[in-house]
């Protein structure tokens, strides 16, 4: 039934599309009613798949919005549908708002983008020497060495307001993952210790200032800093977001602003990457004009087969193949929250861009704004129409007896375990994740001319650089995928157990984001094929009896493990993050309970020996969460409320800050 409703929410979305048509803005002529027709046909898509709750769209051409349109409901229950002036967090694009603040402060002579960090921060400190060489541009660039990203309390519906600093004491105790410079890995943090620079130089906080020096001149009066504050300027309401239940989230929170904490209409975010165009309105002086356009190679860069990621000062893309050979330089963002997803490509020269934001955190943006580009360009000669070819299966080869070597263990973002195996009979590559019960199967790809092929026609292909083995997506551009596993020579033990074990988070606010529950309950395990390994929140190769680390280069949000004791037990700090095991948390049997939250302000946690039926009753800012034995939730109070059955092992964490008292009610379940 459920599965029913949303078809028929969607279909009714389609069926009022013609009805909502004067929310759109257009200029007459055949390259915008393509590129309207393209927008609506791809959009619509993705919200009847149930990819996007809702969506947004503009094009700028010459410096003028020459169409923009909004998509579906930003207020179910309101009926109030999205417009041209609907706002939407826009996740990391948030970054090229920083890096444009820096390079302002640079064209004022404040500060130079190849010095060091610790030149305009040394509060700014790691427990590897290394960090000293970080340089400005390292941060801009991706190419620091820094872990990743601190994620912890960032995201939510209420502004963190110790994230910085948090932010600098989880980087004092944590280690480069590679050499500054060597090579360009995305990582979220670097933008934080550069929001922390700007704050740092100019004396204002990090909004403030770019409301003033980007905002104001450049007339964008619907940007701000994130949905959940007030709507200022043109825009004139937000878009919320609805769950997979259909369930409505309090608005969005982004903590870590630099990295990801704006929002911003279509046409607005489509007015300030045209400041980069070289006319109209400009914020930069020509030399930091260049700099923000200019792709930012690193000591990897020209090591893969093809073309890889071009980042850029914040960008993503600062070229793409199809483009290049054309002579036509390019500029691209993603940005994705949990609620947001959002894409913005701009071909500077020309003075074209295009912006695509949507709620839902699987909304496929960069697509979208791909395929809305390439027809607009298409219908204004700027590039050839392509079309759609069969696609003709290669035709299946040996296996090379040289790739022998590269089966084996491999590890992927966060460090999440693969096994890549070959058939030489099938001259086939399977690649599964190293789930907690069985391997799950991610990716099988035959062999031809020197690519492995998946049946979809996306390629792949092994290569080692610098004693990385890697396997590398070829499909568009070259992108590592996943980085091996070494073997360790004298492995370390750890001196706790950690093989199966169940750990609780206790460092949680009441306002962290709902899909940051995936880290209140952890598994640690120790994998017997990976003797000197353990997987705690990713893999991480044991250092000492108390320490685990950093162990690939290539792979994107690493985080480190320290064990500690706290009251006669081992506890685990995982880059920020604080568990206790799971023995801890206390008992629950029938009646009321009155729990207090500490001094410390560490959540609490019960659980049930038997089925209950739970209440709760606790001050507004307080949570409580419920979640079965398979860890799935069952009751979140941002978004339930009542009574709720509790199965027998069920665990319930009461998050607060210190001092509040929150009360539960239990009583056995009867059959």
């Amino acid at each position: 039934m459920i599965r029913w409703l949303k078809i028929a929410c969607c279909s009714l979305f389609l069926l009022l599309a013609p009805l909502t048509a004067a929310q759109a803005n257009s200029v007459s002529s055949p390259a915008v009613a393509e590129a309207r027709s393209t927008a609506r046909s791809e959009i619509w898509q993705s919200i009847s798949s149930g990819q996007a709750g809702s969506a947004t769209v503009a094009i700028l051409d010459g410096g003028r919005i020459v169409y923009s349109e909004g998509f579906a409901m930003a207020d179910r229950l309101g009926s109030v549908p999205v417009t041209r002036h609907t706002l939407f967090n826009i996740g990391s694009i948030s970054k090229i708002y920083c890096v444009t603040a820096i390079l302002l402060l640079a064209d004022e002579g404040k500060l130079e983008l190849d010095q060091p960090v610790i030149r305009y921060l040394p509060e700014f400190t790691m427990a590897d020497e290394r960090y000293k060489k970080i340089a400005v541009r390292m941060l801009l660039n991706h190419s620091s060495g820094l872990p990743g990203s601190s994620y912890a309390n960032g995201a939510g519906f209420k502004y963190f307001d110790d994230f910085l600093p948090e932010t600098l004491r989880t980087l004092a105790r944590s280690h480069l993952k590679h050499e500054p410079g060597q090579i360009a890995i995305y990582c979220n943090d670097g933008f934080s210790l550069a929001e922390m620079i700007i704050e740092k130089i100019s004396g204002q906080k990090f909004s403030q200032f770019l409301a003033e020096r980007i905002y104001r001149p450049l007339g964008l009066t619907a940007t701000q800093t994130g949905v959940a504050m007030p709507v200022t300027g043109s825009a004139t309401d937000i878009a919320r977001y609805y769950d997979p239940a259909g369930k409505i989230e309090p608005p969005e929170v982004i903590s870590f602003l630099a990295s990801g904490g704006l929002a911003a209409t279509a046409e607005d975010l489509a007015r300030f990457v045209d400041s980069f165009s070289g006319k109209g309105p400009q914020l930069l002086s020509a030399r930091s004009l260049a700099e923000i356009k200019a792709e930012q190679p690193t000591a990897f860069a020209g090591k893969l087969r093809q073309s890889g990621i071009s980042y850029g000062l914040g960008w993503d893309f600062t070229s793409l193949p199809q483009y290049s050979k054309r002579g036509i330089a390019i500029l691209g963002k993603n940005g994705g929250t949990d609620n947001y997803n959002s894409m913005v490509f701009s071909v500077p020269d020309q003075r074209i861009t295009v912006a695509v934001i949507a709620t839902g955190p699987a909304a496929r943006t960069m697509d979208i704004a791909l395929k809305i580009l390439d027809t607009y360009l298409v219908q204004k000669g700027q590039v050839p129409s392509s079309p759609a070819k069969p696609r003709i299966p290669p035709a299946i080869g040996p296996i090379p007896a040289a790739l022998a070597n590269y089966e084996g263990y491999y590890a992927g973002t966060s460090g999440a375990a693969f096994k890549l195996t070959f058939d030489q009979e099938k001259n086939s590559l399977t690649v599964y994740k190293l789930q907690e019960t069985e391997p799950t199967q991610v990716l099988a790809a035959s062999y031809s001319d020197g690519y492995f092929h998946s049946s979809t026609g996306e390629k792949y292909y092994f290569t080692s650089v610098e004693g990385n083995r890697l396997l590398i997506n070829s499909s568009l551009i070259d992108t590592v995928m996943l980085q091996r596993i070494e073997p360790v020579d004298r492995p370390e033990k750890l001196r706790h157990d950690l093989a199966e074990a169940v750990w609780l988070r206790r460092n949680v606010q009441p306002y962290e984001s709902r899909q940051g529950a995936d880290t209140h309950i952890v598994k640690s395990r120790l994998l017997p094929e990976l003797p000197g390994y353990v997987d705690f929140l990713g893999l991480k190769r044991i250092d000492s009896p108390a320490t685990a680390g950093h162990a690939f280069a290539t792979v994107r949000d690493a985080t480190e493990l320290q064990l500690f004791d706290r009251d006669g037990e081992t506890w685990a700090w995982v880059s920020g993050l604080i568990f206790m095991p799971a023995k801890l948390a206390e008992p629950l049997s029938p009646g009321t309970h009155s729990v207090q939250i500490g001094d410390a302000g560490f959540s609490e946690w019960l659980k049930t020996d038997r089925a209950v039926v739970l209440s709760f009753s606790r001050p507004t800012q307080c949570r409580v969460l419920l979640f079965a034995p398979d860890e799935t939730i069952l009751y979140d109070s941002i978004v339930d409320n009542g009574e709720v059955y509790a199965p027998a092992g069920s665990l319930i964490e009461l998050v607060g800050v210190a001092g509040d008292i929150i009360k539960v009610f239990s009583t056995i379940s009867q059959p």
